[in-house]
């Protein structure tokens, strides 16, 4: 091995170890080391060992020759220490990478395989590159219904699993792909106010303009340690939290990382990240939302029962007790789309607002009384009145405070984006149809997730008559640029069709 000194070099890689090493390195050429090989990084003692990408500067400022630079993340896996020798190698070949050719080959993997994966994607490996290639050939191949089994495994074996005591810990989970359906912000303080137990860990937004986590982050701090995701849940029976920093099936935030850029969600993947989660966080009884409709992830009701057969099988040989849900995918939920605007439509429904939207509420209502009908002392079909009373007595959003003060209250909340665009009709008549892609796209393109001021608020939907020149919708930006190529794209196409009737579609 070769020894240097450690260097921080203050990039954050995003979940990814790299290192920096100087071209006039005496250790770059004698040892042949090349851009983009992987390294292994040893202390001298032995103790600690970690993986990286190699990246080759010219810069003194960043890297000198003697030194050996990492990633923010890489410096604190090394002790976080700067001036500290090292030693380096070249990085043996991961064994499973075997496993994933076959994948790529159209060959189905087995038990140990996916064991494989995970554990080596877990000890970083991996490069985003390699996996990269093991998601497309999940997706491309296909993931037999044992092979999603044995991922949801392997996933869960990476990480800490939560054992809350309780024969009942309930959750929710949509599919997502419909903007603005933000249900979960109130399901869980209705849950916890009659209450049951339901610690939320939810993720980031993959390929939408906002997730739970994007969205609650405008309330309350999301990023909590397993000590106090522990301690507000006691205290609260509920949180509603980004699931990353719990180290829940630390292999699927990864893997996220890596589709978030590639825009992939494949059935096979899905479930496995989705149910990995949920086995991980502690919890026995789930309701899953399958939104249905010509923009959704699933199109039409055949590929949705084929989806839940699915969520179903795992499921039932995990020991995780799943009712799936299928629902109307056809439009939007709520009016807002993207951070900011999709909590100010979850604090309207919990204060009761006239102005709330009642579709939100409604969905909400319906979902949350499923979850509350999972309570042996409940009776079948009283779920739906029991949640609206929460709701309409203002239980609902005294739970909803006492989480968000337990989390750590955002002192300075995201205010909408100030570049504003109304996007109007063309044609009068009915609206008859709404591109949920077209319109996260758009929402995207203003700046959300990232800009959680950023997005589009609707002010029609399904069926609603409008008239030339009325406007359809709002978008709003925090920067000139993404303000100007949301308005270009919907310019383009407003993703609203207008008619003379709707058509029915839904599930």
């Amino acid at each position: 091995m070769s020894t240097l000194t450690l260097r921080k070099v203050a990039i954050d890689t995003y979940r990814e170890n790299v290192a920096y090493l100087h071209r006039d390195c005496k250790l770059y050429r004698s040892e042949g080391f090349q851009a983009l090989n992987k390294i292994e990084i040893h202390s001298l003692d032995g103790a600690v060992s970690i993986i990286a990408v190699l990246n080759v500067v010219d810069d003194d400022c960043i890297t000198k020759p003697d030194e050996l630079g990492l990633c923010e993340q890489a410096f604190r896996q090394m002790g976080g220490e700067a001036g500290v020798a090292v030693n380096i190698a070249h990085a043996r070949l991961p064994a499973s990478l075997k496993a994933v050719h076959r994948k790529i080959s159209g060959d189905n993997l087995g038990l140990e395989d996916y064991q494989g994966i995970a554990r080596d994607i877990a000890s970083n490996r991996y490069s985003k590159i390699e996996m990269a290639a093991f998601l497309v050939a999940c997706s491309q191949t296909g993931l037999e219904r044992d092979e999603v089994l044995y991922l949801t495994k392997a996933m869960i074996e990476t990480g800490k699993r939560l054992n809350w005591g309780e024969p009942l810990v309930v959750d929710k989970h949509c599919i997502g792909g419909i903007p603005g359906n933000r249900t979960t912000m109130l399901i869980v303080p209705i849950v916890a106010a009659h209450g049951m137990l339901i610690p939320k860990t939810s993720s980031r937004a993959i390929t939408s303009p906002a997730g739970t986590a994007d969205t609650m982050e405008v309330l309350a701090r999301v990023e909590l340690s397993p000590h106090e995701l522990h301690e507000i849940v006691r205290a609260q029976r509920a949180c509603l939290a980004w699931g990353g920093t719990a180290e829940l099936a630390p292999v699927d935030d990864i893997l996220i990382a890596v589709e978030r850029p590639l825009s992939m969600d494949s059935p096979g993947q899905m479930v496995a990240s989705i149910l990995s989660k949920k086995l991980a966080a502690g919890a026995t009884h789930l309701i899953i939302d399958i939104p249905i409709g010509a923009t959704a992830k699933i199109s039409n009701r055949s590929r949705a029962l084929a989806l839940r057969r699915l969520f179903e099988y795992v499921g039932d040989h995990l020991g995780l007790s799943i009712e799936v849900v299928l629902t109307d995918g056809r439009q939007p939920v709520g009016r807002g789309i993207g951070p900011a605007l999709e909590s100010r439509d979850v604090m309207q429904v919990l204060n009761n607002d006239p102005a709330a939207p009642l579709d939100l509420r409604e969905k909400s209502l319906q979902l949350a009384g499923r979850i509350i009908e999972f309570d042996p002392d409940v009776r079948g079909g009283q779920g739906y009145v029991i949640a609206r009373d929460i709701l309409e007595s203002g239980r609902a959003l005294a739970k909803m405070q006492a989480i968000v003060d337990a989390q750590g209250r955002n002192p300075n909340p995201p205010q909408i984006g100030h570049f504003c665009h109304d996007v109007t009709a063309t044609d009068s008549g009915q609206v008859t149809s709404i591109d949920n892609l077209q319109l996260a796209h758009i929402a995207r393109l203003a700046g959300a997730p990232m800009d959680k001021g950023a997005g589009v608020d609707l002010h029609k939907k399904l069926g609603d008559p409008v008239e030339v020149g009325e406007t359809l919708f709002s978008i709003y930006a925090e920067f000139p640029a993404d303000f100007e190529f949301a308005r270009e794209s919907a310019e383009q196409n407003s993703g609203f069709t207008t008619g003379n009737a709707v058509v029915d579609e839904s599930p």
